[in-house]
């Protein structure tokens, strides 16, 4: 007898595996043998939070605060994390960038049940890459996401770097007033633009913060775009940087330059060379401030750029017997009609024709494309429209080959900010079975259509 992906998952809430009020057996799974452990309890909850002085924005948070806890381990180790819902909705989480078997990738129906309000869900895999990546829900998204359910996962590599300092930046728009209270998070006539926008830019929670840095020292900074919607144009007028990866990937050193556009999803780690003490640097989204850098009395001798990162364990694409497969992302606004926006089923936007139905349960089973277990693929993305999409594939990483609209220098990643009108190409090799999410990170986007399933067998 064989069964359906939605049979199997509504086995194991039968069995009691989601849930604290289900009843049966809960354990850790098993631990390998060499393999060490770090284990986290990571509690979504509600949080009270000062964003604009003297006004409290009802948040949610991670291990309370937004956003959320820092977790931590090392490349190659098993990470098991306790998510524990204490909110009134159900919920999941989803390891962006992670490579990872099906049933820990979050995605409701797709991998696993929703945990339900009181429930716990034991994740439990092996960080194979090294990186900076991130953890969110993937349910009612641009709520969960908007109201502050959003945290860095960082994998440290085997061996030292020769980086001997490191700050983590996350970066945030939040969708509030003046007074503090949520503004919507999706706005209909927006979604079908460049994506409803928020009102306030915060790094870690705060808005344009002083980071004091060891002056004369080379410091990482890991920035990490944990926003709905907004591109930063990232640049550091009169800093010394370079970019050491791209999206958790290694790249080769090279500098900064006039910006870098980091989309919804995305991440850099550059390494900055900290001036002299009292020496300030503003880090900016264009012309606009996120934050200052400021060099502070250092003891230690000043250091030198560290070599290049490892490269991460990904397979090579092998092009010359990759097939090639093409994506249409486009707009669709005429498929959403009065009842179905009356409804709040919106949808304004389709791959290949296909708009994704975020309330359909059954969307999944209808993959855009099938995959041959360990085949190789060329991918080309095309965007139709004049908005920005940074494409996101779950449970693999891919390589970037080439644009029609400027020079790449190959990379890998799980992430591409696909320009206005661009078309792209991207190659991988299909080495991780299952049913994977393939969508735009700007999140009404993906809750207005723009969503796939590429199924690997």
């Amino acid at each position: 007898m064989s069964f359906t992906r939605r049979q199997v998952l509504a086995g194991l809430v039968g069995l009691g595996v989601a849930g604290l009020g289900a009843g049966g057996v809960r354990y850790w799974l098993g631990r390998p043998e060499n393999i060490a452990t770090h284990d986290y309890e990571l509690i979504a909850a509600p949080l009270d939070l000062q964003l604009v002085p003297g006004h409290v924005t009802p948040a949610w948070g991670y291990g309370g605060q937004a956003p959320g806890l820092e977790l931590r381990c090392r490349q190659g180790e098993r990470l098991r994390v306790r998510f524990i819902n204490k909110l009134d909705v159900q919920s999941t989480i989803h390891w962006h960038g992670i490579r990872l078997p099906l049933e820990m990738d979050g995605v409701p129906y797709v991998s696993q049940a929703p945990v339900l309000p009181g429930e716990y869900f034991d994740y439990d895999f092996i960080c194979h890459d090294a990186g900076s990546f991130w953890y969110h829900p993937h349910t009612a998204s641009a709520e969960q996401l908007g109201r502050g359910l959003v945290g860095p996962l960082i994998v440290e590599e085997r061996e030292p770097t020769g980086f001997r300092h490191e700050r983590t930046l996350s970066l945030k728009t939040w969708h509030i007033d003046e007074q503090g209270a949520f503004s919507e998070f999706l706005v209909p006539r927006q979604a079908a633009r460049e994506g409803t926008r928020g009102r306030l830019t915060t790094i870690n929670g705060q808005p344009n913060p002083t980071l004091e840095l060891p002056a004369g020292q080379v410091v990482r900074l890991r920035l990490i775009n944990v926003d709905n919607t907004v591109t930063y144009r990232l640049n550091l007028p009169g800093g010394e940087a370079r970019i050491y990866a791209l999206d958790g990937n290694p790249v080769q050193p090279r500098p900064l330059g006039k910006e870098y556009w980091l989309g919804p999803g995305m991440r850099i780690d550059l390494a900055l060379k900290v001036p002299s003490p009292g020496e300030e640097l503003s880090l900016r989204n264009g012309p606009l401030r996120l934050a200052t850098l400021k060099g502070v009395a250092s003891s230690e001798v000043a250091g030198d750029w560290p070599p290049p990162l490892p490269a991460n364990p990904v397979a090579e694409p092998d092009l010359a017997r990759a097939e090639t497969l093409r994506f249409n992302f486009e707009w669709a606004a005429a498929l959403a009609s009065p009842a179905d926006e009356a409804a709040g089923r919106y949808k304004y936007w389709q791959i290949n024709g296909q708009a994704w139905d975020i309330n359909d349960k059954t969307c999944a089973d209808r993959p855009i494309a099938t995959l041959k277990k360990d085949g190789h693929y060329i991918f080309v993305l095309r965007n139709m429209a004049q908005y920005q999409h940074p494409i996101h594939l779950h449970g693999m990483t891919f390589k970037v080959l080439g644009s029609d609209r400027r020079k790449i220098i190959p990379y890998f990643t799980d992430t591409y900010l696909l320009g206005k009108n661009e078309t792209a190409r991207i190659a991988f090799v299909a080495d991780n079975p299952g049913v994977w999410m393939f969508h735009c990170h700007v999140i009404d986007h993906m809750e207005t259509g723009l969503m796939a399933a590429i199924e690997v067998v």
